[in-house]
């Protein structure tokens, strides 16, 4: 029986990694996303919301974390970023061991792992792919978004591994400079080459 095959997926902000997040799932490949579980963690009901409270008082609700209040708390604060990431890894990485058991059976499995190269590291992974695209589009993208100005955009740039390391550390490359269309073939033809042909889904992206 052939290996899974255990494929992490990263890129910088802007770079496109949600879209081609969406495309591994649209063929049929299980993605485990690491933000979402954090979001769910700490979500109304989360397993992390009793000891963030208990950490950071008046940071949690009825709806869950208020992430403006925690984002306050830790900002800045090395001492009680890692007093949260204490809190909260550990139960990423039960919710990660949850989905390695539900998704045994598949030949390729993607983590999308934002800060793959900051944080995490590349254990357990048998491959990195990381999503790129040229600054100018990269730059473009970010700043459309609300609320985000050059100012939060540098401060960002600078608490991640340039693109360039990035690019020069990975085991593969996907450009999301292109069109969508341009950028799936290109997924298509990454799943192929990892684990043979692939289905084609029934409602294309």
């Amino acid at each position: 029986m052939r290996k899974q095959f255990i494929l992490g997926l990263t890129g910088s902000i802007g770079m496109g990694k949600s879209a081609v997040a969406a495309m591994f799932k649209g063929l049929g490949v299980p993605v485990f996303d690491a933000d979402a579980a954090v979001h769910e963690l700490q979500g109304p009901g989360g397993a992390c919301l009793a000891p963030i409270e208990r950490d950071f008082p008046g940071t949690t609700g009825p709806q869950g974390v208020d992430r403006q209040k925690l984002g306050a708390a830790v900002f800045g604060n090395p001492d009680a970023l890692l007093r949260l990431e204490r809190i909260v890894h550990p139960e990423v990485a039960e919710l990660r061991r949850a989905f390695l058991a539900d998704t045994a059976e598949a030949p390729l499995i993607v983590f999308d792992i934002p800060l793959l190269y900051e944080k995490t590291g590349q254990h357990g992974l048998d491959a990195v792919v990381v999503v790129s695209a040229p600054a100018e589009v990269q730059r473009a993208r970010v700043l459309a978004r609300p609320g985000m100005t050059e100012q939060k955009f540098a401060q960002i740039l600078k608490l991640q591994v340039p693109d360039a390391e990035k690019r020069a550390r990975a085991d593969y490359v996907l450009d999301t400079g292109t069109s969508l269309a341009e950028t799936r073939h290109a997924v298509q033809d990454l799943i192929r080459a990892l684990t043979g042909p692939q289905k084609e889904p029934q409602t294309p992206l």
